[in-house]
């Protein structure tokens, strides 16, 4: 396995992070201890770089893996935009993965400066923490080549993590070109770039090997996050970080269709979902909710407002 220095902190990852989106209850919602394993199966494999954030459930997956491999790096999001609510995160975040440093605390789902702005506040409790020792590094995750650009920008700030993949998809607001020049601003400016959906949320299934070469030998990336939910993907994964053929086993397995969002019978039709996706891949009609597949980029974030908790990724 390849590993990676996190600007000029000193943390050194995997450069193959492993989203735990995919395991918990936004998507396939495995039992505590099936998806524990897998973390531990990768991690077996080299893998030492684990995401999750606060919203999606998985904290628990990670404790347990954590009591077998205590080493593993933990990168993880919030939503808090003041102290008080930074607090409260980090908290949930030590007590949910069961011990008190927390490798990378990212701000999630940033937009722009003036969504930057808005959270100064949990900024700037972040960044004394990181002084503390309780925090390694501090960023941002987004799908939006403005708020690479405000991170660049922003004194303090060590990461940059956001969505790119070869055909750029997910990209909200310009082009795959666009996005690539933001980030070749925010490495110069010293910012670690981890780079989300590599694989386009499913839709590069098909076009895998030529998905995971452009963020293997991107220049722009450090590391990049793959969700992961079985052993073969982890193998596939793995050897192809490792640049070597993967096996036969994996590589079927790997090769079937990707996910789709499924919208179950009892959908009321509330539209807090359709509200919820910055894809614009949700509608309302006839009484219920339809997904524009393919906008959707398999985020599941759809899931957590819904509450009838009839949303999955499948």
């Amino acid at each position: 396995m390849k590993y990676v220095k996190i600007g000029a902190r000193d943390l050194w990852v995997s450069r193959l992070l492993f989203g735990t989106l995919t395991l918990g209850p936004l998507q396939r919602n495995l039992p505590i201890e099936e998806g524990a394993e897998l973390i531990c199966y990768a991690a077996r494999r080299g893998v030492t770089f684990f995401d999750t954030a606060e919203c999606y459930g998985t904290y628990p997956y990670i404790q347990s893996a954590l009591k077998v491999f205590p080493d593993l790096l933990v990168c993880t999001k919030t939503y808090a935009y003041d102290r008080q609510g930074a607090e409260r995160s980090l908290q949930l975040a030590q007590e949910g993965i069961g011990r008190e440093r927390i490798d990378v605390f990212l701000l999630h789902e940033q937009e722009s400066i003036h969504t930057l702005r808005g959270h100064a506040q949990a900024l700037e409790y972040f960044f004394e923490q990181r002084e503390r020792g309780v925090i390694g590094a501090v960023g941002i995750s987004t799908h939006h080549i403005a708020a690479v650009q405000a991170a660049a920008r922003w004194d303090g700030l060590d990461v940059v993590f956001a969505i790119l993949n070869h055909r750029g998809i997910g990209i909200v607001d310009g082009t795959l070109a666009q996005m690539e020049s933001a980030l070749g601003e925010a490495r110069q400016r010293g910012r670690s770039v981890f780079a989300m959906k590599a694989l386009g949320g499913g839709h590069l299934i098909g076009d895998r090997e030529k998905a995971f070469s452009y963020v293997i030998n991107n220049p722009l990336v450090d590391c990049f996050a793959v969700g992961m939910q079985s052993d073969a993907e982890i193998d596939y994964n793995v050897a192809m970080t490792e640049d070597r053929e993967p096996d036969a086993r994996s590589v079927f397995q790997t090769s079937r269709a990707g996910r789709l969002l499924h919208i179950q019978d009892e959908c009321a039709g509330c539209g807090r979902c359709a509200a919820r996706c910055g894809q614009q891949a949700l509608f309302i009609q006839g009484g219920r909710a339809v997904a524009r597949q393919d906008r959707c980029i398999r985020c599941g974030y759809c899931a957590s407002v819904c509450p009838l908790f009839c949303i999955k990724v499948i």
